[in-house]
């Protein structure tokens, strides 16, 4: 579709450095090449022209060339990608079917299947950062040059995020299981950054956008968890960085031609990630559809458009009450993730467009990464957002 893209005027990005979903466009708008600048709530016109177009307080936001806004970071992907400028040779979503799949299964694991492990290592290990965090939540509230007055600000919103660690699952009973999750994780990813620049091989993508977002923000950049990154897997600490680089070849690479890998091939060395990717999100995502029937079956008759939220409120990222489920060994009690929903039901969505023989591939894919029987969940009622919030498709 045509797009009116003024050159004359850049692209703004509202948000912070330290916002999980900031770093996923962030690192699109980097890898388009595309000119933007990037402002914090902290500046007037978030309040005066930003919130009340939105309709919410919420990050990240772009702002677009000829005066759109355009909220999520998943929504604010698509429409870049959607670029009719910008889509010759320059897509970061696979055209082959198992690739797509694949890749949008990563983004949504990056996304809502990283977030118990990104809000762990920030909250968990306060006192180990507690400046640094008290400057980042300050940088977004407070404009001025008071030094002292910024991280007053920023102290005073960070109570209320750390205090969000027990809807997420995470006390003393789980933080074990978490973080060993997350180091199995580290050591399969820097295996294969060893052998390529990017997640789905040499061309960068919707899977990286996805991951970058927890890898970034808090697990790449808190003091904490970036110094344990960097000891522990330090080809990931180097993928962190080429995803805030522009697509320029890596000299740590023999010379490659940036495209997908033919014939729909998923590289062997990201097979692991997979499994660990089943392991550690299907429980989750099961525990999540059967919250969402026990909330759509409590609310017989609704319609197409209804708001998706167990308070009727007004959410990005709403819930429909807690969960729980077994995993890794332990209890894990938590809000449910309506979005997380939202992103793998476009995952499942192209696998069940498939064509027989890719259909075969992907089926082989997931027998040997252990995710039959995640693809096999089905989701009681399609999702979609609507006016910046999810709804009943």
């Amino acid at each position: 579709m045509a797009m009116n893209t003024d050159t004359n005027h850049p692209y703004i990005l509202w948000g912070t450095p330290h916002s999980l979903y900031t770093g996923k466009a962030r690192s699109c708008l980097i890898k388009k090449g595309l000119r933007f600048v990037e402002r914090c709530p902290s500046h007037p016109d978030y309040k005066a022209r930003v919130r009340p177009t939105v309709g919410l307080v919420t990050f990240p936001v772009l702002e677009t060339p000829d005066g759109q806004f355009i909220q999520d970071s998943t929504d604010i992907v698509s429409y870049l990608d959607s670029l009719e400028n910008l889509a010759s040779g320059n897509s970061l979503t696979p055209s082959t079917p198992v690739q797509l799949a694949v890749a949008r299964l990563i983004d949504g694991f990056g996304l809502e299947g990283m977030l118990q492990v990104a809000m762990h290592y920030r909250w968990s290990y306060r006192d180990e950062q507690e400046l640094f965090l008290q400057t980042e939540f300050g940088r977004g509230l407070y404009p001025g040059e008071d030094r002292e007055a910024r991280r007053a600000a920023g102290r005073r919103v960070m109570d209320f995020f750390s205090s969000s660690l027990p809807t997420l699952g995470i006390n003393p009973q789980t933080i074990a299981a978490i973080e060993n999750a997350y180091e199995e994780l580290l050591e399969a990813l820097d295996i294969h950054f060893q052998h390529y620049p990017y997640v789905m091989g040499r061309r960068v993508s919707i899977a990286d956008l996805g991951l970058i977002a927890p890898m970034y923000a808090h697990l790449g950049r808190d003091p904490y968890p970036t110094a344990l990154m960097k000891k522990r897997a330090p080809n990931v600490a180097r993928w962190v960085e080429r995803m805030q680089l522009p697509n320029t070849p890596d000299g740590e690479y023999a010379p490659y031609v940036a495209d997908w890998l033919l014939d729909d091939e998923i590289p062997a060395t990201l097979e692991p990630v997979l499994t660990l990717l089943f392991k550690d999100w299907g429980p989750q995502l099961s525990a999540d559809i059967a919250s969402y029937q026990h909330w759509l079956d409590a609310h017989p008759g609704i319609e197409a458009g209804q708001l998706i939220n167990f308070n009727d409120g007004r959410l990005v990222h709403p819930t429909l009450g807690m969960v729980s489920y077994e995993w890794r060994g332990v209890q894990v009690q938590r809000a449910s993730a309506v979005h997380g929903l939202w992103l793998f039901q476009m995952a499942q969505a192209v696998a069940q467009a498939m064509s027989a023989d890719a259909g075969q591939n992907l089926a082989a894919l997931l027998k040997r990464t252990g995710g039959q029987d995640v693809m096999a969940l089905a989701l009681p009622h399609l999702i979609e957002r609507r006016n910046n919030v999810l709804v009943l498709q």
